[in-house]
């Protein structure tokens, strides 16, 4: 790869649609970009492969036995650079590949699997780690979101760690529906209003904010399979199914507070989402939130353990600071610092 010149570039990942996600939504953001800018940009994912249901989670589908196939795949492109952005089947497969060839790659850490698993399977974590270390090692950088994951990672002895923080599309989202205002998807509900968007899954800790007792109003945007267990134990709260386009940036700008109950999320692609919409974001103390919102020189929501109280505390928050934070975020940046990163595959 020459500095400044069109590069072909491989991302090799296990997560990609018609998955939606986080990790979906950040590559395929940053692959447009790349191609905008003059690269040549191939995507590997499951679904040129036969694959299987994730157990438990049938939307996302786990390729089978891939390296030979991916291999073909890898010689038709013929990359400058390698990507590989998950750990699953697919990530392995192209691991292998490019140490026996002895070709660098980079990777990235988007999922807190160790944690994941646990919740579901009670597999010790440190059992997890340790996978997720050597599957890392062998990689020229280790691209995390935040500072604080940086750290995290580097205590549990991962190395090579590389910072690639995320973006949000201020086009998409911005404060089109104020609270109050004619055209809010909550109108219809007691105020104030306070939203979750995102995957339905025991990992996100969403019966923590349904548990809460608020004034007003819980709405819940997004599916996944926690959905029926969730609208069964809560049925005073307003589920929505996913929404797509004007009516999830709509969704964000008509609610008074913006909840956050993941504790395991090693970004929240959905914090810069509402801030950008002009909502106030109320989360965990913990990796995510806290570089989002700690750093804020405003008030643009409201952290702590007792997530109830930072719920109320957040309603008290500038709307308009809540924009002017989100938009320092760029998605420009995020893409260009994912192909400064990305080293020639071939000494």
């Amino acid at each position: 790869m020459i500095p400044g010149m069109p590069a072909r570039l491989l991302v090799v990942s296990d997560a990609w649609f018609p998955q939606v996600n986080g990790v979906v939504r950040t590559l395929s953001t940053v692959v447009d970009l790349l191609r905008a800018g003059g690269d040549t940009v191939e995507v590997i994912g499951p679904d040129r492969f036969h694959s299987l249901p994730t157990p438990g989670y049938a939307e996302i589908r786990l390729a089978l036995a891939p390296r030979r196939r991916l291999q073909q795949l890898i010689d038709a492109f013929a990359p400058d650079a390698i990507h590989v952005a998950t750990e699953g089947p697919l990530g392995w497969a192209a691991r292998a590949i490019c140490r026996r060839r002895g070709w660098r790659f980079t990777t990235s850490f988007h999922t807190r699997f160790p944690e994941y698993l646990h919740a579901r399977t009670r597999v010790p974590v440190e059992w997890s780690w340790a996978v997720m270390r050597r599957f890392h090692a062998a990689s020229a950088a280790t691209l995390v979101a935040t500072p604080s994951l940086a750290a995290e990672m580097r205590e549990r002895r991962f190395g090579n760690i590389a910072a690639w923080s995320r973006g949000v599309d201020t086009r998409r989202f911005h404060p089109v529906t104020a609270p109050g205002a004619p055209g809010n998807p909550w109108a219809h509900l007691p105020r104030p209003v306070f939203l979750y968007a995102g995957r339905l899954a025991v990992e996100k800790n969403i019966a923590a904010f349904l548990s809460l007792d608020l004034p007003g109003s819980k709405a819940v945007v997004g599916d996944g399979p926690q959905r029926t267990a969730l609208q069964s134990r809560f049925p005073q709260a307003h589920f929505t199914g996913r929404l797509d386009n004007g009516q999830l940036a709509a969704a964000y700008a008509g609610a008074d507070a913006f909840v956050f109950p993941s504790r395991t999320d090693t970004f929240g692609l959905v914090l810069l989402e509402a801030l950008a919409s002009g909502t106030p974001v109320a989360a965990y103390p913990v990796t995510g939130p806290i570089d989002v919102i700690g750093p804020a020189p405003e008030k643009v929501g409201a952290l702590g353990e007792d997530l109830r109280a930072a719920c109320l505390d957040a309603l008290a928050a500038d709307r308009a600071a809540c924009r002017r934070h989100a938009e320092r975020w760029s998605w420009e940046a995020c893409a260009a610092r994912f192909r400064d990163t990305m080293t020639p595959a071939r000494h």
